[in-house]
């Protein structure tokens, strides 16, 4: 005899507003997972971690141009080309200080993106997570 499978079995009906599944859509997709997944697992009783707070990653992805923008004069200044020959001692330390404060900027964005990764474990035995998949 067959073990049963989930796509096999009757599936469970939930019903909602179209507000509230675009709210459990939006937080299955922040999990990475689909509508029906994401339900079982709460349903189960399991913590679902959210993978990224978009917004966060857009703002990483804008300081890590700002970066790259300020690596780019401090190499043309280190190579001596002539457009950068007004540039002095000062310049150059106060671009070297506005590297390390986005470099600061940075690491305080990537603090409200990742979770400390104990608050994110599934406490789950192999046999209950595999009955998930």
């Amino acid at each position: 005899m067959a073990m049963p499978t989930r796509k096999g079995s009757p599936p469970v009906k939930v019903y909602c507003l179209p507000d509230e599944r675009a709210e459990l859509s939006a937080q299955a997709k922040a999990a990475g997972l689909s509508l029906s997944t994401f339900l079982l697992r709460v349903g189960l009783g399991y913590q679902v971690p959210g993978i990224l707070d978009n917004q966060r990653v857009e703002q990483l992805a804008k300081v890590n141009g700002d970066l790259g923008r300020l690596g780019g004069l401090l190499k043309l200044w280190l190579s001596d080309d002539a457009r950068t020959a007004r540039f002095d001692a000062p310049t150059l330390r106060a671009l070297l200080k506005k590297i390390e404060g986005t470099q600061d900027q940075m690491h305080e964005i990537m603090l409200g993106v990742v979770l400390p990764r104990t608050a994110r474990v599934l406490s789950v035995d192999a046999q209950a997570a595999e009955r998930l998949r």
